[in-house]
């Protein structure tokens, strides 16, 4: 049996309900197909409950810090039941509405797994699903390395979440993203912790002075890291686990985590068999989403990039105004804000200072220290919030660690994606104290009048 829409959409992740939803609101007919939960790996493995971790790590540490605050506080330990119960929550509640905004929408849900059987047909248990257009949006999947198994006592982040015990000590191979929010959470909670990464600095796409920064409050917070070092070998014995490094030093632990990036989730599913290019897993696009096959596109983490829920979520609405003919302006990754949720968080859009100087040659900078934001000091954090600038032009990156810089984020991307110049920032009157002054005050110190900043 055939059945047939004017869009299917194949994933149902960010990056595919974003593109249904929106589509559904244009008036298309819609199938969305997707073999696990509606969510994908952002709700269910993902985004949403590492955060929930975050949040309670960041609770443990407040229990322990209320004396120097004047609050009587003691930390007793962590239940992993109770963190699981509530991050299990958190994600069905969202789940929950979810389902609603699809029916709500008029979508045809459809689960099970599908594999193409033409280039814009979807087989799923024998039933086939036809679109004028087609989505493609299977997503991402966690990562290893030559020679490191999963399994035992090396495990991946989607069974980091499911831990029912804080781990004593705990190995993480790779210190980007994922890596360091996991280092964070597990510190909190009070494992030992030592994170390897083969690149020079924690974070490496992060502007360097970001990775200085974030390694000096690792040391503070007790949290070990081996940088320009490769693992070798990874030896499970009865009660634990031997990283052997290539320099030939050993690390004992409870468990090794592998958080070593993802990749795309394209293997077996008929792409290739119909036409559709394949760049060592990831689907080739043009920049408005478009694979070497007609009337078929491509969104979210299948596309080579950033690895981000809000990527897929703005490559889905963008596909879904491009198959309607309204012609939106095409996501462009330097635009899009990142933000690393480890203490200290990390928050960023914009090219880098390297970045920036490859572009323009010359550049200025400017980082505005923390110390002299009011509200920092009430919450103990040290950090920094760097502009980087086009000669006499405008702000192109924003770069920022310290607590809470997540929540700042926001007007950073106004900033970076409206081309703002220093001087327009700086008109604006920033609420005090608050975090978010210190954007206002590095604006300030940029166009030429420092306050709160040496000039």
């Amino acid at each position: 049996m055939t059945h047939d829409f004017d869009v299917v959409v194949l994933g149902g992740g960010s990056g595919g309900y974003a593109t249904a939803l929106r589509a559904a609101q244009l008036g298309r007919s819609v199938a969305l197909i997707e073999r696990d939960r509606l969510g994908g790996t952002c709700l269910h493995r993902g985004c949403v409950p590492t955060k929930a971790l975050l949040h309670a790590a960041e609770l443990a540490d407040a229990a322990r810090a209320g004396s120097a605050h004047g609050v009587r506080t003691s930390f007793e330990g962590i239940d992993m039941a109770g963190v699981n119960a509530f991050q299990d929550g958190v994600v069905a509640r969202l789940y929950q509405g979810l389902q609603g905004l699809v029916k709500a929408g008029g979508i045809t849900l459809v689960p099970g797994a599908g594999t193409l059987a033409g280039p814009t047909t979807v087989d799923v248990g024998g039933e086939r699903y036809t679109g004028t257009d087609l989505v493609l949006a299977t997503g991402s999947t966690a990562r290893t390395l030559p020679g490191l198994e999963i399994g035992g006592r090396v495990i991946t982040s989607d069974d980091a979440l499911r831990l029912t015990e804080v781990p004593a000590s705990v190995v993480i191979i790779g210190g980007s993203v994922i890596g360091v929010e996991f280092a964070s959470v597990w510190r909190s909670f009070g494992a030992e912790v030592t994170i390897i990464e083969a690149l020079p600095s924690l974070v490496p796409l992060e502007d360097p002075a970001i990775g200085r920064q974030l390694q000096r409050a690792f040391r503070k917070r007790g949290i070990g890291f081996r940088t320009g070092t490769r693992f070798s070998s990874v030896q499970q014995t009865g009660d634990g686990v031997l990283v052997s490094l290539e320099n030939g030093d050993t690390i004992p632990a409870d468990l090794v985590l592998v958080a070593v990036g993802r990749g795309p989730v394209s293997a077996g599913l008929g792409y290739e068999e119909n036409g559709i290019e394949l760049d060592r897993g990831w689907v080739a696009t043009d920049e408005r989403l478009r694979t070497s096959v007609p009337h078929v596109y491509a969104v979210g983490d299948l596309v080579a990039g950033l690895q981000l829920a809000h990527r897929g979520f703005a490559h889905g609405i963008f596909v879904a105004e491009e198959i309607a003919g309204l012609n939106p302006p095409p996501v462009e990754d330097h635009t899009i804000p990142r933000v690393t949720y480890c203490e200290p968080e990390i928050a960023s859009v914009g090219l880098t200072e390297s970045q920036a100087r490859e572009q323009f040659g010359e550049v200025e900078t400017l980082e505005y220290g923390l110390a002299g934001n009011g509200k920092s000091q009430m919450l103990g954090t040290s950090g920094f919030v760097k502009l980087v600038r086009e000669p006499d032009g405008p702000i192109v990156g924003v770069h920022m660690i310290g607590a809470r810089m997540s929540e700042q984020v926001g007007e950073a991307a106004l900033v970076v994606n409206w081309e703002a110049l220093p001087g327009d920032v700086a008109r604006f009157v920033h609420a005090h104290p608050t975090q978010n002054e210190a954007l206002g005050e590095a604006a300030l110190a940029l166009s030429g009048k420092p306050l709160h900043a040496h000039g």
